[in-house]
């Protein structure tokens, strides 16, 4: 049994919280959030301890790993801490908002060897996890290109997106990791991005954009195309696509049912999408877990690690760069 530290219990750590105490293998041991009165409820839901402090949390022999969803500037922090005392860690995206935080939280860990997974769970959707596959086993030939959409049904509040960090670090970048993950070894050279305010005048305060575009290319020539937006009115549109010298291949959205209506009033009429990346991810999360545990099990790194979360951060501030400028920017 894999005994957990639950640091955060907003929105994601209660998604994790249910996870880990559902799983055969794990239980949480301690919980901790500056909000007492939601650590309170998962304390109780889940029959584990309330931590005073992180530290507290972090470093109790009771603990074997450590899972963080809390604010984005703790990331850094707890890593750090959980790489000192040797547990194996599981850190939500992203790894901060600053790459020099990153950079300095890695120089400060790296002599550990530490156990660390990134929250990137697109990868392992199942359908997006079989086209990557199916390109790298050649069955599209060589590939050109890749298109990914990633839309939110609706916009976030104002106060979430003044510490948000803006689209391409809070949105985007779980498609930078994606594309890369088609990609494998074969990186991004440059990208150019594109965005636009249609949605809220929210974003103008925040400097943020709703809706945005990028294009990148990979040093052997694939081109990758980005898209995002802030409102889809039809669900939480989620969409990969790998176009190659052989074919297509896509990952589609996902629905309750997969049966279409037809009367004499409309044909191929589907049911309507998943609303939201809770339910659309349900699986992803959970297989992403299993392979944290696995991780842990069988003493190995993780397929997700610490410099994931690095090169997804740099693409997405060489985007917020490129919409800036309005110019193309050389990966370095």
């Amino acid at each position: 049994m894999i005994k957990f530290a639950l640091l955060g219990t907003g929105r994601i750590g209660k998604l994790h919280a249910e996870i880990i105490s559902s799983h055969p293998n794990s239980e949480i041991k301690y919980v901790y959030d500056i909000d007492t009165k939601s650590s309170k409820v998962i304390a109780k839901k889940y029959n584990c301890k309330i931590a005073k402090t992180a530290k507290e949390a972090i470093s109790s022999n009771d603990v074997d790993a450590i899972l963080i969803a809390s604010a984005t500037p703790t990331h850094t922090k707890y890593i750090t801490m959980g790489a000192e005392t040797g547990k194996a860690i599981f850190c939500e995206k992203p790894i901060d908002l600053d790459i020099k935080k990153v950079n300095s939280c890695w120089a400060k860990v790296k002599k550990y060897n530490p156990n660390i997974q990134i929250g990137f769970n697109r990868r392992y959707d199942p359908s997006h996890n079989k086209v990557q596959k199916d390109v790298l086993s050649g069955k599209i030939g060589n590939l050109e290109m890749i298109v990914i959409t990633s839309r939110d049904p609706a916009p976030p509040g104002l106060d979430y997106l003044k510490v948000s960090g803006g689209i391409f670090r809070d949105c985007s970048i779980h498609d930078f990791d994606l594309a890369r993950y088609v990609l494998q070894n074969d990186p991004i050279v440059d990208i150019y991005a594109s965005g636009s305010r249609n949605v809220s005048n929210d974003f103008k305060k925040t400097n943020d954009y709703d809706t945005t575009m990028c294009v990148m290319k990979s040093k052997s020539g694939v081109l990758v195309h980005i898209n995002n937006s802030r409102r889809a009115v039809y669900g939480y549109d989620q969409r990969l696509e790998v176009f190659g010298s052989k074919g297509m291949l896509i990952s589609d959205n996902v629905s309750d049912y997969n049966i279409n209506s037809y009367n004499k009033n409309i044909s191929f009429a589907k049911n309507p999408i998943k609303n939201f990346f809770i339910e659309r991810y349900a699986d992803a999360y959970r297989i992403q877990f299993d392979d944290f545990l696995n991780s842990i099990k069988f003493k190995k790194k993780p397929k997700v690690n610490f410099n994931d979360g690095k090169e997804a951060l740099i693409l997405a501030d060489c985007a917020t760069k490129s919409v800036k400028l309005n110019k193309l920017i050389k990966i370095k």
